[in-house]
């Protein structure tokens, strides 16, 4: 009889044994948790990996429109005639164009309203690459060339802010232009959090007319090139011959803008964007491995009796061994196939929410995220629910009769070593930023030994805590019940303490974190820039601020333009010849300035501000390491043709968040009569009802200078903001919902043991409702220490974010660790109820038997 049995179990080969145990257990629901949790996690990495996959691809399709041209030399001051006609020497097409903000103006019989606008010239063969799509009044058309000489084009939004219609004037400094059409599209219009000053197009032969352009004035030219078709060669030579030009002769303030390069403030909004979706994938991922390293050990108690009967009728280790690895790497494939197309239909959202930051159309997903997201579903069950699995092979067959031989051992520290560093490899990769992959993955990784360490102490103090001899019955079988399994407790507590610490942080980014950005801005702050204000306009423009009831004491500098040449004598191109982010920040001009008193919202670090110092110099701390200049060391400045040499005597904090008047280099001098001086003013305008029209009176008196509604930007910012905020909370779900099956995993591991413990409690005539109140206490604790540990934790990862990967000043609540202990508490209580409902109101007799079987 046994034989036959034996001979009977040999026949199926291992591939039928592992679909049959597949099939057995997904019937039963014994891997379910497992698969959800491997299916959540895909779906999250992959919903951002397609999102960030297409993006990428949309953006190097259309890098050309966006550029202007297959290239593009841009600077902060006209080019050199040569570049061109190097150029056009070489037989490339080329345009110009200058862009710089202004404001415009309506006629005075139109109402006289002003508005702040991105003013560009263009010159004839505009666009090289890409069309214009305008509006004429008779439906929108595609044009292939510019604004006419007298005539401006300019966005819906500069006519209905200023109740124009086309055909009427628009004053631009000291012309008067015809609106002639609407700008529907521009092919080269830059993207970013800055971005948001509506389009005025004019032909760049009336751009001198209008007087806007002075000598301190921020004005980007761009000189964009094309080749002819089969000709592209032409276009490297010429990048190449442009480069070297400029890094040889040391010409300031200039760079090449390639395809490959691309234009940075394209990227920040969507860079912003990606970060938080990729912070949030990253926690949905750590969960779902905590969820299935418990829920996979769960598992493998259950089947301990099940494989000593298979090894009692001869079945080989190797062959249980290789049937569960395949049912584990089948269904690993399965939940992970479900997972990559929840994250392509996910990331179709994305798109939708953030549609307003990213091309019209995007080319189709490519296949590295499913692979990817394939990866790190397997990578998730090999790493961290197999190991344990395989231990059933080794499930002695004395077990059939002694059930306290062949328990599961953890792990070995090679195994989990192993799968830890190759799922930590995958989830630095996702980060696509190595902060925020350092802070995410090192910070819970910590924490998780923090957990374990201090769940482990708690139970050794509460031993010691509860005095049994007054204390309630309940609470004495409870404080029992949890030292007597210390090992389960410390797995519970770190398990749920990690969840919940991923949900805690995942409410701190979204509320505090990003309230702090929003909120970043003082109530009193300036709301107004004006910058290009004249000399000779300066005591009539401040007598108009003072006639307006702007308070005193608003902001008031010179400002002048200057590009550092030398540090101690040292030429800029030479020190930073290898170091190209120094590079580039000298290379362009800075907006300096002089004031005899420093600037009260800045802060000395270093060094003595004196006023009225002939020979020294304050300068900014990010630019002095960006430069490696200390005190002591010497700068020597290009103003307007003029060198200036000064020490650096102090070095100033500046916070850039604070809307106040900042710059990088301020002279302690209270005059500098041998500099060509514009100034600038931060204030905070009167309220529209007290001075209506206050911004149209002044851009109507003064034309030349230009003010900027910062209100307007941040409201605008911040709709932005609401976008990324949209599109995190739709994944924060699958996050939520992730660390809910961990929860449930952490409560559910204890469900036999419990199940053994009640049996014996129901048998020894405690009824159900001290149970009850036993179950409920112990979960309570329970949930309370591991929500308290979590937000503590929490709150130490979410600074380290907010400081070094998001760049936001913030603090947590002192209030927080309590309400953390209190949703933990609940959130074990609710897990619990779910987990192990029914097991207070089985017949005792039913109880012991199933007691008796595990």
């Amino acid at each position: 009889m046994t034989d036959a049995l034996t001979s009977t179990l040999r026949e199926p080969s291992v591939w039928r044994l592992a679909a049959q145990q597949a099939l057995r257990d997904f019937r039963a629901g014994e891997l379910r948790l497992v698969l959800v949790a491997v299916l959540l996690a895909v779906a999250a990495l992959t919903a951002v990996g397609f999102f960030a996959d297409r993006l990428q691809a949309g953006l190097t399709r259309d890098a050309a429109q966006l550029l202007g041209g297959d290239s593009v030399i841009s600077s902060d001051h006209p080019l050199p005639p040569v570049f061109e006609q190097h150029a056009k020497q070489v037989g490339l097409t080329t345009a110009r164009t200058a862009a710089f903000p202004s404001m415009a103006r309506a006629p005075d019989d139109k109402g006289g309203a002003s508005r702040l606008v991105a003013v560009k010239s263009v010159s004839s063969g505009y666009p090289l690459r890409g069309s214009l799509t305008v509006s004429a009044g008779g439906g929108e058309a595609t044009v292939q060339a510019g604004p006419a000489r007298g005539e401006v084009w300019a966005d819906a939004t500069v006519l209905d802010a200023l109740g124009l219609k086309l055909g009427d004037g628009l004053l631009l400094g000291d012309a008067r232009l015809v609106l002639a059409k609407v700008i529907v599209i521009e092919p080269d219009r830059g993207a970013g959090f800055l971005a948001f000053a509506p389009r005025v197009m004019l032909n760049e032969a009336d751009l001198a007319a209008t007087g806007l352009v002075q000598p301190a004035s921020r004005v980007t030219y761009r000189l964009a090139l094309v080749a002819p078709a089969g000709r592209e060669a032409a276009v490297r030579d010429y990048t190449q011959w442009a480069g070297a030009k400029i890094k040889g002769e040391g010409l300031r303030g200039m760079r090449v803008e390639s395809l490959e390069a691309g234009r940075p403030e394209m990227r920040q909004t969507l860079d912003r964007a990606e970060k938080f979706l990729n912070l949030v994938a990253l926690l949905a991922a750590l969960l779902a491995a905590v969820a299935v390293a418990i829920a996979a050990r769960d598992f493998a108690q259950r089947h301990l009796d099940d494989c000593a009967m298979l090894r009692v009728l001869g079945l080989p280790q190797r062959r249980i061994a290789g049937a569960f690895a395949i049912e584990f790497i089948g269904l690993g494939l399965a939940a992970s196939l479900a997972g990559v197309l929840a994250g392509l239909a996910m990331h179709l959202l994305f798109v939708k929410l953030l549609g307003a930051l990213v091309p019209a159309t995007l080319p189709p997903p490519g296949v590295w995220p499913a692979l990817f997201g394939l990866g790190v579903g397997l990578t998730l069950l090999l790493g961290f629910g197999l190991p344990p699995v395989l231990q059933l092979a080794k499930v002695p067959p004395l077990r059939v009769i002694r059930r306290d031989v062949g328990q599961l051992r953890p792990v070995s520290l090679g195994v989990l070593l192993a799968g830890t560093a190759s799922f930590a490899g995958l989830l630095l990769t996702v980060a696509r930023d190595p902060v925020l992959g350092a802070i995410a993955v090192g910070g819970f990784a910590a924490a998780l030994a923090f957990f374990a360490l201090l769940a482990w102490l708690a139970v050794w103090l509460l031993r010691r805590a509860v005095p049994e001899a007054r204390a309630p019955r309940w609470l004495v079988l409870a404080t029992r019940q949890i030292a007597a399994r210390p090992a389960f407790t410390v797995l519970q507590v770190s398990s749920l303490s990690v969840g919940l610490m991923a949900l805690a942080l995942l409410v701190l980014l979204r509320t505090d974190l990003v309230d702090s950005w929003r909120a970043s801005t003082p109530v009193d702050a300036p709301n107004r820039f004006v910058i290009n204000v004249q000399p000779d306009q300066v005591d009539e423009f401040r007598a108009m601020l003072a006639d307006a009831k702007v308070p005193q004491g608003y902001d008031w500098y010179p400002m002048f333009r200057g590009r550092l040449v030398a540090i101690n004598g040292e030429p800029i191109g030479t020190r930073f010849a290898e170091d190209e982010r120094a590079r580039r920040t000298v290379e362009r001009e800075f907006n300096l300035s002089h004031s005899g008193q420093m600037p009260p919202h800045n802060q000395v670090l270093e060094g003595k501000w004196t006023p009225n110092e002939a020979d020294g110099l304050s300068i900014e701390q990010g630019v002095a390491e960006t430069i490696g200049a200390k005190l002591g060391d010497t700068l020597r400045f290009d103003i307007a043709g003029q060198l200036r040499e000064a020490r650096i005597t102090s070095i100033r904090k500046v916070d850039w968040g604070s809307m106040r008047a900042n710059f990088f280099v301020i002279y302690p001098l209270g005059e500098m009569t041998d500099v060509p001086v514009t100034f600038m003013a931060a204030f905070r305008a009167p309220d529209a009802t007290a001075a209506p029209g206050f911004d149209n009176a002044l851009t109507k008196r003064f034309p030349n200078i230009t003010v900027i509604d910062v209100s307007a930007s941040v409201r605008q910012l911040q709709q932005v903001l609401d976008q990324v905020i949209r599109a995190v909370e739709f994944l924060f779900a699958f996050t939520l919902a992730t660390g809910l099956a961990v929860l449930f995993a952490a409560v559910s591991a204890t469900r036999e043991a419990r199940a053994r413990e009640y049996a014996v409690m129901r048998a020894c005539g405690a009824g159900a409702r001290l149970l009850g109140q036993v179950q409920r206490a112990e979960l309570l604790g329970v949930g309370a220490l591991a929500g308290l540990l979590a937000t503590l934790a929490a709150a130490a990862v979410g600074s380290a974010l907010a400081r070094y990967a998001f760049e936001f000043p913030w603090t947590a609540a002192p209030w927080v660790p309590l309400a953390g202990a209190l949703a933990g508490a609940w959130l074990a209580l609710a897990a619990g109820w779910w987990s192990l409902r029914g097991l207070l109101h089985r017949p005792v007799m039913d109880t012991l038997r199933r007691a008796g079987e595990i």
